[in-house]
């Protein structure tokens, strides 16, 4: 695969090749074309990286509130009672319970966990706060089931769980345990940092970020939906923050974790140096991606853990 001289790339073999499937999928200019075109490409891109599950692993489908699509993940190896609850990534546009099915199956065989991922709804035919009151709603009931949470999201996924987290605290409701965020959009300025530096990442641009903060229409203003301005951290759960080195949102995730620690909040933070946006894909084709696939399962098992 060809990339312009100036386009910041990483070297590693497995990505470089993850790189070129993507491409072949989901070109560099999606945003440009329609919504109905960009899911289309989406779900190929998924389909592709699908893989089958832990053997065992039983999955059911169901409503939570009468309207919002959940699929829980069960292991045949139960060993706690905490609930996993994943918030799937793409830019608030694209993705389903279908599009990170086997990562959320992985996650919940290695931790030994239930897990629930929620398929929220998407932008532009519901902007903010639709998807966060999605994730908000499913978050209660689960609390209400007397079980305990943690939550995990990748990029879009990433901001609202970490949104989510802060809404929990100013409300008043415990039973969060712990949060992961994977390369997760907190609201950086777009014009320092990471975002000029890896302007022209491959996989995502400075350019596709702004599309979708635009797209979903938040208030620019608002902590919950750009969570590196919420006043103060303090009193937030356990955190895994895991950045990618060749991405606009690295230091999105670097500042929120330095953040959380002048907070006194536990924090684990990595930033994988060969890895783009979206790696977790790339999980069985990567060694970088398989190494921070396995730090963030740890992680996730270290949260649950003091559970039981």
């Amino acid at each position: 695969m060809t990339q312009p001289t100036d386009k910041p790339m990483p070297s590693e073999p497995g990505i470089l090749e993850f790189l070129r499937i993507c491409g072949a999928f989901y070109p560099d200019d999606a945003v440009d074309a329609s919504i109905e075109q960009q899911r289309a490409w989406y779900d190929a891109l998924c389909a592709q990286f699908d893989r089958p599950l832990p053997h065992g692993m039983a999955t059911e489908d169901s409503l939570i509130k009468g309207w919002i699509p959940v699929r829980r993940y069960r292991p045949a190896a139960l060993g706690t009672q905490t609930l996993l609850c994943y918030i799937h990534g793409g830019g608030f546009v694209v993705g389903s319970l279908d599009s990170h099915h086997a990562i959320c199956a992985e996650i919940a065989e290695t931790a030994g966990a239930e897990l629930v991922s929620i398929d929220y709804r998407l932008a532009p035919e519901h902007v903010w706060p639709a998807q966060h009151d999605d994730c908000f709603a499913v978050l209660g009931e689960l609390l209400g089931e007397g079980r305990k949470i943690v939550l995990i999201g990748d990029s879009a996924g990433g901001n609202l769980a970490a949104g989510l987290a802060i809404r929990a605290r100013d409300a008043g409701i415990s039973g969060i345990v712990g949060q992961a965020l994977i390369y997760p959009a907190l609201g950086g300025d777009l014009v320092s940092g990471s975002y000029v530096e890896m302007a022209d990442a491959p996989g995502l641009t400075t350019a596709d970020t702004a599309y979708y903060r635009a797209i979903l229409q938040a208030p620019a203003d608002e902590p919950i939906a750009h969570p590196l301005l919420s006043m103060s951290l303090a009193g937030l759960p356990p955190t895994f923050v895991s950045v990618a080195h060749f991405d606009p949102l690295r230091d999105d995730g670097r500042d929120y974790a330095a953040r959380l620690v002048g907070a006194g909040v536990e924090v684990w933070f990595r930033e994988e140096p060969q890895m783009v946006h979206a790696w977790l894909r790339a999980r069985h084709m990567s060694e970088g991606a398989r190494a921070g696939f396995g730090a963030l399962c740890r992680a996730v098992t270290h949260f649950v853990a003091p559970a039981d």
